[in-house]
């Protein structure tokens, strides 16, 4: 059986029943304490779906192709990768039309980062053209927005139903580019 078949990458405290969580923090659930560029532990071509939700975006902008290039190696064809990140251009937009309003609770949080710690550092940005440029570019052969509340982890809220306002998930403005991709 493969342990990996369902991988959640940057998990930090969130759990999905039937993924193998990595993270570089020790949380209860984490079957593998380390980090999300290097799973040189798991073979080629072994994993089903790989889930990272707010992570690429710690990754510098001359860093984050090796790791798709690294998430792309492990999934097996016809692999999905389910990325969720934040869309800049949905922050450019609630920018253009209200400013900095929601101030640190809003588009500076989205756009930098929380900076609680060394880890909650944004240092990249993405839309979807960029991004979905860009996994092609790795070799996927397909990509698509994928809707948060159709996943097998919809329950689990995490910053992939990250709307502005805050929590408003019925008339907010969703700040989170999910995008899906085939290998």
């Amino acid at each position: 059986m493969n342990t990996y078949r369902k991988l959640h990458l940057g998990c930090g405290d969130r759990h999905i029943a039937g993924f193998f969580h990595i993270d570089l923090e020790p949380h209860e659930h984490v079957d593998h304490v380390g980090p999300v560029d290097n799973l040189d532990f798991i073979p080629d071509g072994s994993v089903d779906l790989i889930y990272a939700s707010h992570v690429l975006e710690h990754f510098g902008r001359w860093e984050y192709m090796d790791v798709l290039r690294e998430w792309h190696r492990v999934l097996r064809a016809g692999g999905v990768l389910r990325l969720s990140v934040p869309d800049f251009a949905a922050c450019a937009k609630i920018y253009y039309e209200r400013g900095l309003e929601d101030g640190l609770n809003g588009l500076i949080g989205l756009i930098s980062g929380g900076q609680r710690n060394p880890l909650d550092q944004h240092r990249m940005i993405f839309d979807e053209e960029l991004l979905s440029h860009a996994l092609r570019n790795i070799g996927f052969t397909s990509t698509h927005r994928w809707d948060w509340r159709k996943t097998e982890h919809a329950d689990v809220d995490d910053y992939s139903q990250a709307y502005l306002p805050h929590l408003d998930k019925q008339n907010g403005s969703l700040m989170s580019l999910n995008l899906e991709a085939v290998k």
